[in-house]
Parts: structure tokens; sequence; C-alpha cells
């Protein structure tokens, strides 16, 4: 018996989502709720591939088409997320899956399939090598964690407790945005909406929360994180421009989110990907995490070369420079439009 491909529907959502909790190579972002963000935040035609085999799943592959005028057409698995790609029990699957997904890239006439592994699985396709990811297991004891910080960063996390900055959760996502969008359009990056943010915490619930930091009862940072079986994920995070005149306000942050972490039974902090040499980079390393290289792969259809829709691009960096001229209510208004191209 050979394994038949099928499109999710909402009918198969709670054995797609049983078959991603139990798989080993399965990523938060694999998970089926992201076919109803990618539609209700973004309006993005969603193709959430699984194989059968004798009426059990045996493999899964999350796409979404994101097509612009200005970023081209492009179909990924999965957009807006730093992991993707296929999850499957066997290569019969997998392969199953991959041809399925060349012929979706084909009929829809797209620039590129892009998957984005953890592994490199599809030998001979194009690889880019921009990102890398931070993964590191916690201890249950707070005082080892602690330690475990390069000192430098360390001394940065006492400097925020002894500047009287505190960790509060937060039920919605209004606090969080403002943090964001303004952090954000201070690098010169167009923000999501604040749509977006809502929907997030309405599709995952306890799986997406959000911790805002506060100095003297102002926010003045935030991150919104995912959860996924023993792993935390911080995936949205912010400060404001008055946070930089206190010290180890971000680091404070992270510690914050990784005590209450252990306090919870997680055991994996995955500090999300970077892009190479950035500074995002460098902090992640001088917090004792070891860089791991991500496998964006990509089959070419109406491309040529691998599409480079991200900041590293020289030809964005003039809108980069603009941008953070910007007030953070134009950004806010205009920025939507943009980022749900951006993928």
């Amino acid at each position: 018996m050979t394994h038949v491909v099928h499109q999710l529907y909402e009918t198969d959502c709670s054995r797609w989502d049983d078959y991603v909790n139990r798989a080993d190579s399965s990523t938060f972002f694999h998970l089926s709720g992201w076919a109803k963000v990618l539609k209700r935040a973004f309006g993005h035609t969603t193709y959430f591939l699984f194989s059968e085999k004798a009426g059990r799943i045996e493999g899964v592959l999350p796409l979404a088409h994101v097509k612009s005028r200005l970023f081209g057409s492009n179909l990924t698995s999965t957009p807006f997320c730093v992991y993707g790609g296929i999850v499957a029990d066997n290569e019969e699957a997998a392969s199953s899956l991959r041809e399925a997904a060349c012929r979706l890239a084909e009929q829809l006439n797209v620039d590129a399939l892009e998957l984005r592994n953890t592994k490199s699985s599809e030998p001979g396709w194009p690889t880019k090598d921009l990102y890398s990811t931070f993964r590191k297991e916690m201890d249950s004891d707070h005082d080892v964690n602690m330690k475990a910080i390069p000192a430098k960063q360390r001394a940065m996390v006492r400097k925020g407790i002894n500047a009287g900055l505190i960790s509060e959760p937060d039920e919605g996502s209004d606090r969080i945005y403002r943090v964001y969008s303004e952090s954000l359009r201070n690098l010169g990056t167009p923000v999501f909406s604040r749509k977006y943010f809502r929907i997030l915490r309405e599709e995952f619930g306890d799986d997406c929360k959000v911790l805002m930091i506060q100095h003297e009862g102002q926010d003045i940072a935030g991150v919104m994180s995912f959860y996924f079986k023993d792993e935390v994920l911080p995936y949205y995070g912010g400060s404001l421009a008055i946070a930089r005149n206190i010290k180890g306000v971000n680091d404070f942050m992270y510690w914050e989110l990784m005590r209450r972490s252990v306090d919870e039974g997680l055991r994996i902090f995955d500090f999300g990907r970077s892009k190479n040499d950035t500074g995002a980079f460098k902090f992640k390393k001088n917090w004792g995490f070891e860089p791991a290289p991500l496998y964006y792969q990509y089959y070419l259809v109406k491309s040529t070369e691998i599409p480079e829709v991200n900041p590293m691009n020289p030809k964005y960096q003039f809108f980069i420079k603009s941008w953070k001229k910007l007030p953070v209510c134009i950004s806010n208004r205009v920025g939507p439009f943009l980022a749900k191209s951006l993928g």
C-alpha cells in the first residue's frame, strides 16, 4: 500500500495535531493552527499537506502561498515562522510530500518553493546559509541556570534586578504590541498588524503567552512566547527607547522567562533564529547558547536564484533607513500592508 497525500480540512485538524505532538522532529510551527492564523491575519492561501497510509498519518508539510508585487511569489513552509519543512516517519512519506509540494509549486507558478528545515533534507536543492538557531536545555535549579550564563551577561541580569525591574504576565496582546511595534520601527522593519497578535493569542491559547517587563509601574519591554511539548520559544520581543537608560532590560526579560519556564516544568529554551554574525546572533552566543545552522532549501520554479527577501539584501537598506524616521503611529498603519508579504 502506497502513501496518499491529502490537503488538510477542519475535520482532520485533531489528527494532524496528534501526529505533530508525537513526531520527534516536529515544531510549534507545524501545528494546524497556523493555517487559520495565516488565513485570518494575512489572507494567505494555505496548503497543509499530510501523507497517509492505511488511514494513518505518517507525515505532514504545512505550506502557504505568499505573493506580492514587491517581494515576489513563493510557496513556503512556514511563512512568518523560523522552522517548517517536512516531518515524516519514513522516507516514503517524506518523498510523497516532497513530490506533491513540487507539483503544487509548479501549478501555482511561484518563484520558488521554500522549506525552512532544521536539518538538511533535500539533497541537491539550493540552500540559504543565512540563519542559525539557538537551543539549550534548562536545569531545574535556578542557581545552575544563572551560573550557566557567562559572567558579563550574568552581570547584566543582576543589574536589571537591582534596577527594580519586575516581570508580569499579561492576558492580552495590546501591551506587547505597543512595545514590539515601537521596537521594530526603531530597527527599520515594518511591523505586523495588531490583529495578528490578537489572533495568535486566540488560536493558540495557553501555548502563546505574554510576559511584560515594568520599571516603576511603566511597561518598558515585553515578549510573546510559544510553548510546545517541553519547550519555550520567546518569539516576538522588544523594548521601548526609554529602556536604553536602564542597564540589563533585555537580559532580565529573558532570565525571567527562563526562570518562570523552569517553574512550569519546561526543559528546553529555544532562543530562535538570528542572522549570522548580527547583533542578535552575538547576544545569544553571549548568553552561552551555541548556534546551530538552519537549512532553508529551495525548489526553484520561475526564479533562477534563491529569493533574498530579508534586511541583509542591500536593495532594502535605503528603505530601512527611511522607515526608522517614521512616527510610530504612521509605521503602525502602513507597516502591516508590507509585513504581510515578507513571510
